[in-house]
């Protein structure tokens, strides 16, 4: 196994990038293990990140370029108003397992700024104040602004509608009760555990 551990990362926005940036340096560390995180994706929907996955695993499957596959592809996307495992299925479809064998799929449900808000004591001590996301509902931007609103709350202004803290709030997460909170967040957290340890293994 290399020290340095390359992963590919595949998001539909800024909010998933930010916060997967930060959950997979964090599981690294824990875990002893260090990484660089190449940001793949072209952060306009999930429609046209997974087009782009698609090519760059042709490309890589190819052998076209001379471009690598990573250690661990990760691929996100919301579930939004479908079922969660009907989303993560869309997704787990498209990867060619003999191009990317370690991968994980980080599918929020419905939409990853639940996952800022998943552990309410972490939450206050980063923010000031605490915050609980309710009910699932699948209404578009009802938790980006439910996080913007937190953000305010707590006395920051929100400049990128509370995404800039995101490595504050997953360094400062109880892993567990987040997970406990949000079962997509520990589906992925478990998807990512199993992926690392199968490239330790090499």
């Amino acid at each position: 196994m290399a020290n340095l551990l390359n992963v590919d990362l595949f998001a539909e926005d800024r909010a998933h990038e930010a916060f997967l940036d930060a959950l997979i340096r964090r599981l690294f560390s824990e875990m002893g293990m260090k990484t660089v995180i190449r940001h793949r994706s072209p952060l306009g929907g999930h429609g046209k990140m997974l087009t782009e996955l698609e090519v760059f695993q042709k490309i890589i499957g190819g052998g076209q370029l001379g471009i690598a596959a990573p250690d661990i592809l990760v691929v996100a996307r919301d579930a939004n108003c479908q079922r969660f495992t009907q989303a993560r299925q869309a997704v787990y479809g498209l990867i060619d397992q003999r191009v990317f064998p370690a991968f994980a799929i980080a599918c929020p449900d419905p939409h990853i700024e639940r996952w800022f808000l998943a552990d309410p004591v972490s939450f206050h001590q980063v923010i000031g104040v605490q915050s609980r996301p309710g009910r699932r509902k699948c209404k578009r931007d009802l938790y980006k602004r439910k996080l913007a609103e937190a953000i305010r709350k707590g006395g920051h202004p929100p400049t990128l509608g509370g995404i800039e803290f995101a490595a504050e709030l997953v360094g400062a997460m109880d892993l567990y009760r987040g997970g406990r909170n949000e079962p997509s967040l520990q589906h992925f957290i478990d998807d990512f555990h199993q992926a690392a340890i199968l490239v330790r293994r090499e």
